[in-house]
C-alpha cells in the first residue's frame, strides 16, 4: 500500500479500480465524481465515454471509493437517471447511505424523447454519520453550458465549486476517480484543497493536466 501523498495533486492515467487499490483506506476527505451513465453515449462529433457500454466496473469502483473515504464523510456522484436502480444497488451494497439529491436545471434540452431532458442530477451519499455542513446548499441549482469542448459530457466548473465549499475544508483531499477533463480537480485546486484525479483515457487525461497547469499560471 502506497502513501496517500504519492497520489496527491496529480491526474493519473489509469484504471481507477486498480489504482485505488494501491491507496490507503480512509485517506480522502471527499469524493466528487461523474461516472459513465451506462448509456453507450456518443456525441454529435463522435466522441465516446470509456466503459459507458457496461456496468462491470460499477460495484468494484464504489467499493474502493467507500474504502478510501474517511468515516463520516461524503461522496457526491452524478448518475444516469434511467439506470438509477443499478447505481443504487452498487452504492448501497458498499455501505453508502443516500442523504440528499441535487438537480441542476438547464435552460436548454440536451435530448428529446417522451420529454425534453433539461437537467443533470447527483446523489449525496454518506459514509457513516457526517455532521451537517456549514453551508446548506439548495437542492435545485442552475447549470451553465460549457460547450463540451474538452469532454463530451463535461460538467461546468460552477456546478462543482459549491459542492467543494459545502462538503470540505481547506487542505482536504478531494478524489475524482472518473476525472474526464479535470473539472473536479480544477475546482478543488481553485479552492485550496488537494486533488486526486484518475482518468483511463489518455487524451482526456492530458487535457485535464494541461487545464490544471494553465490554472496554476494564471
Amino acid at each position: 500500500m502506497q502513501n496517500i501523498n504519492d497520489f496527491i495533486n496529480q491526474i493519473h492515467h489509469a484504471d481507477c479500480v486498480e489504482l485505488m487499490k494501491k491507496m490507503p483506506e480512509e485517506s480522502v476527505d471527499l469524493v466528487i465524481t461523474d461516472p459513465p451513465y451506462l448509456v453507450n453515449y456518443r456525441s454529435r462529433d463522435g466522441r465516446v465515454v470509456p466503459n459507458d457500454n457496461n456496468n462491470r466496473w460499477l460495484a468494484p469502483a464504489y467499493a474502493q471509493i467507500y474504502r478510501l473515504l474517511k468515516c463520516d464523510s461524503f461522496c457526491i456522484s452524478f448518475y444516469g437517471w434511467h439506470k438509477v436502480d443499478i447505481f443504487f444497488q452498487a452504492w448501497k451494497s458498499t455501505g453508502f447511505r443516500p442523504v440528499g439529491h441535487l438537480v441542476w436545471v438547464k435552460n436548454y434540452h440536451s435530448k428529446e424523447g417522451f420529454v425534453r431532458y433539461c437537467h443533470e442530477s447527483a446523489y449525496l451519499l454518506a459514509k457513516g454519520n457526517p455532521p451537517l455542513p456549514k453551508i446548506a446548499l439548495r437542492d435545485v441549482l442552475d447549470w451553465r453550458y460549457t460547450g463540451n469542448t474538452l469532454h463530451p459530457t463535461q460538467k461546468p466548473l460552477m456546478a462543482i465549486l459549491p459542492l467543494i465549499l459545502a462538503y470540505s475544508e481547506a487542505g482536504d483531499i478531494v478524489l475524482d476517480p472518473f476525472a474526464g477533463s479535470g473539472t473536479t480537480a480544477t475546482a478543488t485546486q481553485e479552492l485550496g484543497r488537494k486533488y486526486i484525479g484518475i482518468e483511463m483515457n489518455q487524451q482526456y487525461c492530458n487535457l485535464a493536466r494541461e487545464r490544471l497547469q494553465k490554472q496554476k499560471r494564471e
